[in-house]
C-alpha cells in the first residue's frame, strides 16, 4: 500500500506548510478510498486506489466542462485545482502509441478475431493499462482493430 501511504505522508505534509486548499483536496482523497473499504469490507489494492483516484478525475473533469459551459469559472477553476493534485499520484499515461501497441499484441496473444473476442481483449488489457491510460478510449481502439 504504498500509494496510500503516500497519500496519508502528503496530507500531513500539507497540514505542516500550511496548505490548506492541499490538505482538504488529500483528505478528500482518503475518504473516498475509505468509503469504498467500508462498503467493500476488504483492504484495497494498489490498483483499487488507482482506480479510485482515475474516477474521481473523471469527475473533475465533467464537473469542469458543466462550470466552463455555465460561465462559473470560479468553480471550474477550483475543480481544476483539485485535478490537478489528484493526478499527482495516478501513474504516468501512456502515449496513445504506447496503448495500441500493446492493444495490438494482447489481440494477437488472445487470439481475438472478431468483435465477439473484445470482453477477452479488454480484460487483459483493464489490469495492465489501469489508470495509465482512458479505458474508454481503448475500449474504441480494440472495437476498432478487431472491426477491421
Amino acid at each position: 500500500m504504498e500509494l496510500l501511504q503516500t497519500l496519508k505522508n502528503e496530507r500531513v505534509s500539507a497540514l505542516k506548510a500550511g496548505e490548506t486548499f492541499r490538505k482538504e483536496t488529500l483528505t478528500l482523497i482518503l475518504s473516498a478510498v475509505k468509503q469504498v473499504e467500508v462498503d467493500t469490507r476488504k483492504e484495497l489494492s494498489e490498483a483499487d486506489v488507482i482506480q479510485i483516484l482515475t474516477k474521481m478525475v473523471k469527475q473533475r473533469q465533467e464537473s469542469i466542462s458543466a462550470y466552463m459551459s455555465a460561465g462559473r469559472l470560479d468553480l471550474a477553476e477550483i475543480e481544476t485545482l483539485e485535478k490537478n493534485i489528484i493526478q499527482e499520484f495516478l501513474p504516468a499515461q501512456m502515449s496513445a502509441d504506447d496503448v495500441c501497441a500493446l492493444v495490438k499484441i494482447t489481440i494477437e496473444a488472445q487470439g481475438a478475431t472478431s468483435i465477439k473476442d473484445m470482453g477477452k481483449v479488454i480484460a487483459a488489457l483493464k489490469p495492465v493499462l489501469i489508470g495509465k491510460a482512458d479505458m474508454g478510449e481503448v475500449s474504441l481502439m480494440v472495437k476498432q482493430l478487431l472491426a477491421s
